[in-house]
């Protein structure tokens, strides 16, 4: 297998909104980010990637982009961003940005172009029809084809009616986003994260979807379109390979067996994808707000189909939150009484699997999602236009605030909890969004204070990795049968043999398939007493190195 750096990186999502914030204003802002990034190298990730930082008006918090080539002003300016990049660089780090081109904002110049007549030469920009030629949906509820009285016709959305799709079938659209992609990459930024990645080629034949299946639309009709891979080959060939960059895309919709076709060395696409199997497990039918429950047999299954998918020859991406789903140790784990241990043996996980791990903002300090007693207190597009739905249906609010509790995007928004001060030192004025309110419990200052914490045990973790490269690069192999407690596999090269067990469960479990003692030694465990027994404790994470 090829080694590259970005392989053997940790990657840590910064979402700049809810990071630090030095104006007062409420908001995070790049700034912000400069005066923690001792704190970030101390911890001992790798790549900064940057949650988008562009001029926006915030439909979807800066996934709705108006001009890609200008900061939006809450987060600063480009000196400002400039500094960071420099200072991000001097500390041996590296910094990737955020690539939102399915779509733009409807403020783009663009947009504002195409929309004024229908013989606009930016009209062929974005994808409009006389009437709309489908039943297609937005994601974010709703119908994707919004009426536009100036030109009497419709355009598509796949998100917000404020996030028109761009229309990469017309060359001139691809130009320009190669044109944009060379100006941040001349700049020094060290890759990018493609929001959406599979969704830029349509299905122009436009055919009707049905919705009784709300993920099985997003991978047979939203993404992989027909021109899909013919366009992420050409935007390697005119941008990437001129760059010793890394590209991780966001992948919806990217089935196991269709995964190294954007992966694949040979197939010079991207570095690697962030993948949704395991995203999908406790979403039913009608989407992530329509809860069911998941088992540990499946969460397996998806990792275990996914290695074997990319095989030598490709790579992914591990992770288990981030800026779009909850909280890792409230999903996972248990988020109560056993907080810490479940926070650190799921953070074993994400060290020890064949792939680059990414740590979200606050998840090394285990933060947890947030359950506001209203819906005036959210603030995200998703939850809000999900809420007018079920209003317009006469659907059960209750319920839906509390299907919000698991699974709403803000569970992860609230802002970065730095101390116990009044809003937690992520600003001296009100923040955009409330603050969780275990701040006072769960925050940075405490965590540093404690050698036992989440913190020194993800860096304890991150140093494991880089020590020991089979951790990295390694086979990977199941050993716990189909067990609903125990996740135990092995890896191993010709460099050394490792051997993981994880506790998911609140009860003791046998460990299963455990290797011979005399041969191996315990290289990390969670719980501060290391009692060697045939037994894991509840939640507990064991790491075990052939000697």
């Amino acid at each position: 297998m090829t080694r590259n750096w970005w392989k053997e990186s940790v990657i840590y999502q910064i979402y700049p909104r809810s990071f630090n914030d030095t104006k007062g204003d409420g908001i995070g802002d790049l700034q912000g980010i400069i005066q923690k990034l001792d704190y970030l190298k101390e911890l001992g990730v790798d790549i900064l990637w940057l949650s988008p930082i562009y001029q926006s008006p915030n439909d979807d918090n800066g996934y709705d982009i108006s001009d890609y080539y200008r900061i939006m002003p809450e987060f600063g300016t480009m000196d400002d961003f400039d500094e960071l990049l420099e200072q991000v660089h001097e500390r041996d780090m590296r910094l990737i940005m955020d690539l939102v081109v399915n779509h733009t904002s409807d403020e783009h110049r663009w947009f504002r172009e195409s929309r004024t007549s229908k013989n606009n030469p930016y009209r062929d920009f974005y994808y409009w029809r006389d009437t709309p030629p489908n039943n297609w949906q937005s994601i974010f509820g709703g119908p994707a084809w919004e009426y536009d009285e100036v030109t009497d016709a419709y355009y598509l959305h796949l998100f917000t009616k404020k996030q028109p799709d761009l229309n990469w079938e017309n060359p001139k659209v691809r130009k320009e986003v190669y044109k944009m992609m060379r100006f941040w990459l001349d700049k020094g930024v060290d890759g990018f994260r493609m929001d959406v990645i599979p969704f830029i080629s349509k299905r122009l034949d436009f055919p009707d979807a049905d919705y009784s299946d709300f993920n099985k639309v997003i991978a047979e009709v939203y993404a992989n379109g027909p021109r899909l891979h013919e366009f992420l080959q050409e935007m390697n060939r005119e941008v990437l390979s001129r760059y010793d960059v890394m590209t991780v895309g966001e992948a919806p919709g990217v089935s196991p067996e269709l995964a190294n076709l954007y992966v694949g060395e040979s197939r010079k696409e991207l570095s690697m994808i962030f993948h949704f199997g395991h995203m999908f497990l406790d979403h039913g039918p009608g989407g992530k707000f329509d809860i069911q429950d998941w088992k540990l047999s499946e969460f397996k299954a998806v990792i275990n189909t996914w290695d074997e998918a990319i095989g030598q020859e490709g790579w992914i991406n591990i992770y288990l939150d981030n800026h779009d789903f909850p909280r890792l140790v409230s999903r996972w784990g248990n988020d109560d009484a056993y907080h810490e241990q479940s926070a650190k043996c799921l953070a074993t996980l994400l060290m020890t699997l064949r792939g680059t791990p990414c740590i979200y903002q606050g998840t090394e300090i285990g933060m947890t999602n947030v359950a506001f007693d209203s819906f005036e207190h959210y603030r995200d597009v998703e939850t809000l236009n999900m809420k007018a739905g079920w209003e317009k249906e006469g659907r059960d609010l209750d319920k839906l605030l509390k299907a919000v509790h698991r699974q709403g995007r803000d569970n992860v928004r609230t802002p970065m909890q730095w101390n116990d001060d009044p809003h937690a030192g992520f600003t001296s004025g009100e923040p955009w969004i409330k603050i969780n309110p275990n701040y006072t419990k769960i925050n940075v200052d405490d965590t540093l204070q404690d050698p036992d914490s989440i913190y020194y045990f993800y860096r304890q973790l991150m140093q494991i990795r880089k020590d020991h490269p089979s951790l990295i690069y390694g086979n990977y192999e199941m050993i716990d049968g189909n067990s609903e407690q125990v996740f135990a596999y092995r890896r191993w090269d010709e460099e050394g043999v490792f051997y993981i067990f994880l506790n998911f469960s609140e009860e003791k479990a046998e460990m299963v398939g455990s290797p011979d003692k005399g041969a191996f030694q315990l290289l990390c465990t969670n719980y501060e007493d290391e009692i060697m027994t045939e037994q894991l404790r509840p939640w507990e994470a064991r790491i075990y190195r052939m000697v």
